[in-house]
């Protein structure tokens, strides 16, 4: 790739996210398929690939929440009550990133982070990952703190536990705090990655 010129961007700062379903259906072909075609019609300028495992998604920030929650709401619909588990990873500023022309320091776009409610009520568990290169002084609880905070005046905080944060809520409400979290600390700390996971129609969750 030729060197980035001018002022950072979502691609050349290697912003994006890795989702995988899990549909527990025999008819998982189906759901994920047609989940990813449904998303597909609101990709926008995102680029997208889908492997074996999980489908890379890069862009910016507001179109990977629009993306990520169309995905999401359309294969809970898809699954019509089984039980749905999604993996969620999204990375911003690796200097290891193979696809950009990565500067250094940190940087976070502006663009406002907005998502039409799914409607699909979901259990998650969050962490957040802030990989601080300022030496020993540096305090990587701060951001993450920030965070919880940050989920629990939402709404949305339902508990803490070893390793993650516990989220209850509407899909679109909760991929909308764990961006703008993920994005916020992004403008302080160059690379920064969260991780999110889904239980959707769990037939072990507790009773909404």
């Amino acid at each position: 790739m030729e060197p980035t010129q001018g002022d950072p961007t979502p691609t050349s700062y290697g912003v994006g996210a890795r989702i995988a379903l899990h549909p527990m259906s025999d008819r998982f072909v189906d759901i994920i398929l047609g989940a990813l075609a449904e998303a597909d019609a609101v990709r926008g300028g995102l680029a997208t690939r889908t492997g074996a495992v999980s489908t890379f998604v890069g862009g910016d920030e507001a179109d990977l929440l629009r993306y990520l929650s169309t995905l999401i709401g359309a294969a809970t619909r898809r699954a019509d009550g089984a039980h749905l588990a999604v993996s969620v990873l999204l990375s911003r500023g690796c200097p290891g990133e193979v696809t950009c022309d990565l500067r250094s320091g940190p940087w976070a776009s502006t663009t406002p982070l907005e998502a039409e409610p799914t409607g699909v009520i979901a259990r998650a568990e969050w962490s957040l990952y802030p990989l601080l290169d300022g030496g020993a002084d540096a305090d990587h609880m701060e951001p993450i703190m920030a965070a919880i905070d940050r989920a629990k005046e939402s709404g949305l905080f339902d508990g803490s536990d070893h390793y993650v944060t516990r989220l209850h809520g509407d899909v679109a409400d909760i991929l909308a705090l764990v961006t703008a979290a993920w994005r916020d600390v992004g403008a302080h700390v160059q690379h920064v990655t969260t991780h999110l996971s889904f239980s959707i129609n769990s037939p072990t969750q507790e009773p909404s």
